[in-house]
C-alpha cells in the first residue's frame, strides 16, 4: 500500500522552508507520496491560539531568533534570519504552488522550495506578481498561463478548503505532516514521522 503524508506547510515559514528539502528526501526514502497542502495559517492561529510573529511576546521573538540560527548552522542551510521581506503574504505563493499542482507538472515541491528560498535566502518579495512570476519561468512553467490559474476563484476555493481540511485535523502550526491519523508538528519532529513511515 503507498505511504501518503499530507503536508501542511504556509510559503513565508521559516521552519517549512528548513525542513522542506529533508521531507522531500524522506518521502523518496520511503517511496512514499506526499499532499502539497498550502494554509493560510493566518485564519489556523486565529482558532487555535496561535499569534502572528509580531504580537508575540519580546522574549518568544527573541528565541525564535536563536533557534533559527541553531537550526540554520546545524542543517547549513541557507538562511537570513531577518530577511527583507518579511512578514510577507504568503497567499500568492501558497495559490501559486495549488495551481501548479493542478497543471500536473510535478514540479510541486521544487516549485514550493524556490518560493520559500526565495525569502528566506534570496531577499526577494514573494508578494510581488514579478517576482513570483519569474521564480514560475524559471521552472520552465508557463508564467502568465500560471498566474492567471493561481487568481482563479476555483484555486481560492481550494486555497480555502486546505485551510478548513487543516483547522478539522487538528493543524496549528506550520509545517505540519500528517501520516494517516497521527500529526507531526515542526521540522524537528521528522525523525518522528521516519520512524512511523519505516513502521507502517
Amino acid at each position: 500500500m503507498l505511504k501518503i503524508v499530507d503536508y501542511y506547510f504556509a510559503p513565508n515559514s521559516p521552519w517549512t522552508y528548513l525542513g522542506h528539502q529533508r521531507f522531500v528526501d524522506l518521502i523518496m526514502g520511503h517511496q512514499a507520496a506526499m499532499n502539497l497542502k498550502p494554509v493560510d495559517f493566518g485564519k489556523v492561529f486565529a482558532v487555535s491560539g496561535g499569534l502572528p510573529l509580531a504580537k508575540r511576546a519580546p522574549q518568544r521573538q527573541a528565541y525564535r531568533l536563536m533557534e533559527l540560527k541553531r537550526w540554520r548552522d546545524v542543517l547549513d542551510v541557507p538562511l537570513n534570519i531577518q530577511p527583507k521581506f518579511f512578514p510577507v503574504n504568503p497567499d500568492l505563493a501558497a495559490l501559486v504552488i495549488i495551481a501548479a499542482g493542478e497543471n500536473k507538472s510535478g514540479v510541486g515541491p521544487s516549485l514550493a522550495y524556490d518560493l520559500m528560498r526565495a525569502v528566506w535566502a534570496e531577499e526577494r518579495d514573494i508578494a510581488d506578481v514579478q517576482t513570483v512570476a519569474g521564480i514560475i519561468k524559471a521552472k520552465g512553467l508557463p508564467e502568465d498561463e500560471l498566474l492567471a490559474a493561481a487568481q482563479s476563484p476555483a484555486t481560492r476555493a481550494a486555497y480555502e478548503a486546505l485551510t478548513k481540511e487543516a483547522m478539522d485535523r487538528g493543524v496549528f502550526g506550520a509545517p505540519t505532516y500528517a501520516f494517516r491519523d497521527e500529526l507531526f508538528w515542526g521540522q524537528d519532529r521528522l525523525d518522528f514521522l521516519d520512524r512511523a513511515l519505516a513502521a507502517s
